[in-house]
């Protein structure tokens, strides 16, 4: 019968010490399903930034100053306050299509001294660019599709949303809904 006992004693404290050897491993695979918030790469100046900012985030100029230098005119240095519901449809977006990392950033705030350069040189820019209130940007995330990108954009209902295959970039912008 003390054989018996100390045989269960051995596998109840076996059966412990398996559950707590894997409660670091269920803790890192909750970490990294939990998002971590939004993340740029402004690929002209190469400066990164990871965010805090959720798609429930609450916004105050101190979360959005680090991410309005590195959104700035990457031409003129200029730098604007970028608009909070833009942050919410890029972490809305990243939710949608399940990709983690960080957004690449080919344009965002565009002063409209860049603005009216680029119009001028026939890159095909708007003259009244959202660009210029800080009100959009082009990405595109690596390891999401453009395409898929795109569609996730445009089921979001939340702006515009433009499609440049041949750049390789998605625009997004908080101004009425509407594709191209």
């Amino acid at each position: 019968m003390k054989h018996d006992l100390s045989r269960r004693r051995f596998v109840h404290k076996g059966i412990g010490l398996i559950g707590v050897g894997m409660l670091p491993v269920a803790w890192s695979i909750d970490a990294q399903a939990t998002p971590a918030g939004l993340s740029f790469l402004n690929l002209h100046t190469g400066e990164s930034l990871q965010t805090g900012i959720t798609p429930d985030s609450d916004f105050d100029s101190e979360i959005l100053t680090p991410v309005n230098r590195v959104l700035r005119d990457h031409r003129s240095g200029d730098i604007t306050a970028m608009d909070p519901d833009l942050m919410r449809i890029l972490a809305k977006l990243q939710a949608e299509v399940g990709v983690q990392g960080p957004y690449h950033v080919i344009s965002g705030y565009r002063s409209p001294k860049t603005n009216a350069k680029l119009r001028a040189a026939g890159h095909g820019v708007a003259t009244k660019s959202l660009h210029m209130q800080g009100k959009a940007i082009d990405i595109r995330l690596p390891g999401c599709d453009l395409k898929a990108l795109r569609d996730a954009a445009k089921s979001l209902k939340c702006g515009g949303v433009g499609y440049y295959s041949k750049s390789n970039f998605v625009h997004v912008d908080t101004g009425r809904v509407r594709y191209w």
